[in-house]
């Protein structure tokens, strides 16, 4: 796969495989364990290594099972990214909650631990300090956060005093490109990657004359137009998919960029 660089010099796929409703909603859900243990071990199977989960995923459940499926396979070779939830923003929530997340997991270390959603009720040198305590531990390796804004992004860094804050997860798809105003340039300028989720509107790209006509001229789908669209402005697509055919057709999003004219076509508007 096409790599992309978080921090200073890490080096992980462009591509990466959400795991949200894998074992429940914001509770789990046992009714599936073996099913969706074999889409994860067909997703793996298939290449992806950057996986995206988090403690709140099915009350905790979907780490879980993330943590059955990587057991037939090298964890060396996976980059896996866990959240902790708002209310666990407390120092030493924080660090139970991590705890948490590596025995569900069941591995030693979470590559990359991010703050799920802001908490302004908790001081965010708070939550800092607890990561990168779990830094120095060896439990985590980066920090970073999810759906900061640009104000909130800016006060997470300047409350580290160790570590730099390396990646913000946010909402960003072909429909949905509210990050490209001010989000993305700063994040951009101080080597925060863009991981962007719910990239393929859950599904419901829909069909714009704009869209179809680009799938015709690259000889595409309209999911790896869009997926592609992303990679091409340096974030991390996490698109969730449980059929076999529709995680082939993402990794289609792979080997290949959409041309400057074409970007900006979809950047005016579809």
């Amino acid at each position: 796969m096409r790599k992309l660089t978080i921090g200073k010099s890490e080096e992980v796929d462009a591509l990466g495989y959400g795991t949200w409703l894998i074992g429940g909603n914001s509770s789990p859900d046992y009714s599936k364990d073996d099913y969706y243990v074999r889409v994860l071990k067909t997703a793996f199977e298939l290449g992806y290594r950057l996986i995206d989960t988090a403690e709140y995923y099915g009350g905790g459940h979907t780490e879980e099972l993330v943590g059955r499926a990587l057991k037939d396979f090298d964890r060396k070779e996976f980059f896996i990214i866990s959240k902790v939830w708002p209310t666990h923003l407390h120092y030493d929530d924080t660090i139970k909650a991590a705890e948490n997340s590596l025995k569900r997991l069941d591995i030693k270390f979470i590559d990359l631990y991010l703050i799920h959603w802001p908490n302004p009720a908790i001081p965010i040198n708070e939550t800092i300090s607890a990561l990168e305590k779990l830094v120095d531990e060896g439990k985590i390796r980066y920090i970073g956060v999810s759906n900061f804004s640009v104000q909130q992004l800016q006060e997470a860094m300047e409350a580290t005093r160790k570590y730099d804050i390396v990646a913000n997860e946010v909402k960003y798809s072909v429909f949905d490109r509210r990050v490209e105003d001010e989000l993305l340039p700063f994040a951009r300028k101080n080597n925060v990657r863009i991981i962007a989720y719910t990239p393929l509107e859950r599904g419901k790209i829909y069909r714009t004359k704009v869209l179809e006509e680009m799938a015709k001229k690259y000889g595409k789908t309209l999911n790896q137009i869009a997926l592609n669209y992303l990679i091409s402005m340096e974030a991390i697509p996490i698109p969730k998919a449980e059929k076999r055919e529709h995680m082939i057709e993402n990794i289609g999003a792979l080997g290949w960029k959409i041309e400057e004219e074409d970007l900006e076509t979809i950047r005016r508007g579809l």
